[in-house]
């Protein structure tokens, strides 16, 4: 189990809603953003002067900019329905950390200074100024919301926390006040072209390793091209996946899958990532100038699809705002779906009985899937409703023969989220995260004991990250995780491929 300076929960069979213990997390906030890292976004270095009066202002813009913030910052009748669906919640007691709780902190100040009973009478309507106090309050709890709108299904009016977290955040970046870790990322997309700030060369030294691995392992030329003009499709896929397992393992199968599929495609150095922050900081700006990215790439390569990686965020922004983003895509061949996920491109050719799979070279696992929060409440798969739950566990029970679902109240569009994701995958929040993430575990760990489940499936490259990182706190392993198409590349059969009977006789023959 790994050592934290914090008491991680204990994990019980059963989710119980925990006492309030008020201000257990008022200590966390992560690192404050530096000048170098404001700038090149559009922000202000430091907090400027008269911040309150500009932060007013920005929010005053906001509200007439997005009709669903005022919606949701005047609907909400604190009837309780969501006080005990938050995973930061249910992980840390804080009350602040309650989505009615967190909203209220910025809804006060919006009664303050736009309604009439909160210019009147504030104290009567639970009206607040945004003093310094009121502020860091803000820094603190708005990082403690990974905007996974799991409250909002639970919600009788669809109240968004994340878009009101989004908004905040918005707000504290317009006066000098942003998280190092979400804008020096976009800021790396901005100079580099990923979020990991991969230059080309690296980029390309890893696919040529690649390219050698599965050429050693299988026998099969599977190639991972880097800035092909005029391929078919242009892969855009979060640069973990170039990095590090188990996300490496996820663009091997992509390749494989592409391969046997006789298509032609590339991935692009000025475009190598799907991951957009500009999300997660509710700049609508930085959005699109990382959006535009991937157009100019597709441009550029003259390709005719675009097809995205396991990626939960990313997979939102691009299912439900790139055309409005970055379009139109008039110039994409219009036979397929712009954009496409990989799940969708595999289970067609599933479907199609163009890929074979030999399920039993999987069998060393025993696997449940963790539908990520931005695919599950945020985004679509195929033609039908629901494709983002069925299409990846079609996908799993194609390529393994063991698989379980967790329990029903913690899947699908009632999904937990890992604990990591709307920005806060960074170690300054590391005991958020791990408090975060113990619905989750909770529930993975009841398959572990009830039917030996040994690994759980992700398509996102957050989740993944968060979950190597806090399941060592729960006395579980960091490679229990795996992706989705690091299953497909263990079962899938590519033509030509080497048998392992082919490699018995090349061992008796080299001897």
């Amino acid at each position: 189990m790994a050592k934290a300076d914090f008491n991680v929960p204990e994990l019980k069979q059963y989710a119980e809603i925990p006492a309030i213990e008020p201000g257990t997390m008022d200590h966390s906030s992560p690192f404050l953003s530096k000048p170098e890292f404001q700038e090149p976004l559009g922000f202000p270095g430091e907090l400027v002067e008269g911040w309150e009066e500009k932060a007013i202002a920005k929010l005053g813009e906001l509200l007439d900019k997005y009709r669903s913030l005022r919606v949701y910052l005047d609907a909400c009748v604190k009837c309780g329905s969501c006080t005990d669906k938050c995973h930061y919640y249910l992980g840390t007691q804080d009350p602040k950390n309650m989505p009615v709780g967190r909203q209220d902190l910025l809804r006060k100040v919006y009664r303050r200074h736009f309604t009439l009973a909160g210019k009147l009478f504030p104290k009567l309507v639970g009206a607040e100024d945004l003093t310094r106090e009121v502020l860091d309050d803000w820094y603190s709890y708005f990082h403690q919301c990974s905007q996974c709108r799991r409250c909002s299904v639970f919600c009788p009016y669809g109240i968004d926390t994340a878009e009101i977290s989004m908004a905040a955040r918005e707000i504290m970046d317009s006066i000098g006040m942003g998280q190092k870790y979400c804008n020096e990322i976009i800021g790396k997309v901005y100079k580099v072209g990923n979020n990991l700030g991969l230059p080309g060369p690296a980029l390309e030294d890893t696919l040529e390793g690649l390219e050698e691995d599965v050429e050693d392992d299988t026998g099969v030329a599977v190639k991972y091209p880097l800035d092909q003009e005029g391929a078919d499709i242009l892969l855009v896929t979060p640069s973990a996946d170039f990095f590090a397992e188990p996300h490496v393992d996820g663009l091997i199968g992509y390749g494989k899958v592409f391969h046997e599929a006789g298509v032609s495609w590339t991935l692009s150095s000025y475009a190598s990532e799907a991951a957009n922050f500009g999300m997660f900081i509710g700049s609508y700006e930085n959005m699109r100038r990382v959006s535009q990215r991937i157009r100019k790439a597709a441009l550029d390569l003259g390709v005719k699809r675009i097809v995205f990686g396991e990626c939960g965020h990313a997979w939102r922004v691009a299912y439900s705002f790139l055309n409005t983003l970055a379009g139109p895509w008039d110039f994409l061949d219009p036979n397929y779906p712009v954009p496409q996920h990989i799940c969708e491109f595999t289970y067609d050719l599933l479907r199609m009985g163009k890929l074979r799979f030999d399920r039993s070279q999987n069998d060393d696992m025993v696997l449940t899937y963790h539908d990520s929060c931005n695919v599950a409440r945020a985004s679509r798969m195929g033609d039908k409703p629901g494709g983002q739950f069925d299409i990846p566990r079609a996908i799993i029970k194609a390529t393994c023969n063991n698989f379980y679902d967790m329990d029903e109240e913690t899947i699908r569009e009632r999904t937990f989220c890992c604990g990591g994701g709307g920005g806060l995958l960074t170690d300054d929040l590391m005991e958020l995260r791990v408090k975060g993430a113990k619905p989750r575990v909770e529930a993975l760990n009841n398959l572990v004991q009830e039917k030996g489940v040994t690994h759980m499936a992700a398509i996102c490259a957050i989740c993944k990250s968060q979950f190597t990182k806090v399941l060592p706190f729960y006395g579980m392993e960091m490679d229990q995780v795996v992706s989705v198409h690091q299953l497909v590349s263990n079962a899938i059969v590519l033509t030509g491929q080497k048998t392992e009977e082919d490699e018995d006789e090349e061992v008796a023959e080299a001897a």
